[in-house]
């Protein structure tokens, strides 16, 4: 297969099946496409008319059944909520090629690694678990694009018994989309990221339930700047997916939120009794760090 990868003289490019064609499902697609690293792209999935505009967009040559995209592909792609992966994985095994790569996008990984070894047996040593750190508020095909992981991190929890073979041909995929590829334990993968992708989510998620319940809820959103629009754009991702998110992830999610809810409660205590300087050691701690985290990662 990596062989395969590298377009030799006189072998066929390998057939890319995308299961999901969405924002990240299409736009790995597209980048390994543009790269001369696929032939032909099937797309699987349950809604019909994402299929057929993923199709129209030129993410895909053909939409098939899930069946058929294990008999036809040497690499697949799970780009669908977590929940559904153990009954997608449960589907395709008895139709997987040989030698077929099984990789995936999701935002957690214990509960997939654990879902892949139940679903697959022997067949989870050619399933390497993927997270790619990047995404958008927007959804859909025609979200996707073949930039989308360029410069940015892809994390990779692979399994003990993974074969050499298929752990390369992943990591190799993954740098041709443009990625940085950082491997990882599942468990202190899902630590970190509840940390800066969950709790994040969450947070944006319920403050903007609260602003928009409110009784004049028109008017604070008519007076809503650039501040408001930053912190809740996350709050527009799919509800389905963050919902499995959080359920899958859900220990280490409630932890980080324990830590906060105490942080919190000590600043509201801070701002209660008129503690203005204990309110500008924090206000100051955190934008030291901001500031720090954005010149070293370039997100400034």
């Amino acid at each position: 297969m990596s062989a395969a990868l590298d377009a030799a003289p006189g072998r066929e490019l390998p057939v890319l099946a995308v299961v999901g064609v969405g924002l990240i499902g299409g736009s790995f697609a597209a980048a390994l496409r543009r790269a001369g690293k696929v032939g032909k792209v099937i797309g699987a999935g349950r809604s019909r008319d994402a299929l057929v505009r993923a199709k129209g967009l030129g993410l895909i040559d053909e939409a098939v059944a899930l069946e058929d995209a294990a008999r036809q592909a040497d690499i697949i792609v799970l780009a669908t909520p977590v929940g559904a992966i153990p009954a997608i994985l449960s589907r395709l095994l008895p139709f997987l090629k040989p030698d077929a790569l099984l990789t995936d996008v999701g935002s957690t990984k214990a509960d997939v690694v654990k879902a892949a070894r139940s679903a697959l047996g022997d067949r989870s040593e050619c399933f390497v678990p993927g997270h790619p750190i990047a995404g958008a508020e927007k959804t859909g095909p025609e979200a996707a694009s073949a930039d989308l992981f360029v410069g940015r991190t892809v994390v990779l929890t692979p399994l003990e018994e993974n074969t050499e073979q298929c752990r390369t041909l992943a990591i190799d995929l993954w740098k041709a989309c443009g990625a940085r590829v950082v491997l990882m334990e599942p468990d202190a993968h899902d630590a970190a990221l509840a940390s800066v992708s969950h709790v994040p989510h969450f947070l944006a998620s319920v403050f903007m339930a609260q602003v928009s319940g409110a009784d004049d809820a028109d008017l604070r959103l008519s007076l809503a700047g650039s501040g408001f629009r930053d912190f809740t754009r996350i709050s527009a991702g799919s509800a389905e997916m963050w919902q499995d998110i959080f359920m899958a992830n859900r220990d280490a999610v409630l932890q980080e939120l324990k830590a906060f809810r105490a942080l919190l409660e000590q600043t509201e205590s801070a701002l209660a009794q008129g503690d203005a300087r204990e309110l500008h050691e924090l206000l100051e701690r955190a934008a030291v760090a901001r500031r720090f985290w954005g010149s070293r990662s370039g997100h400034e």
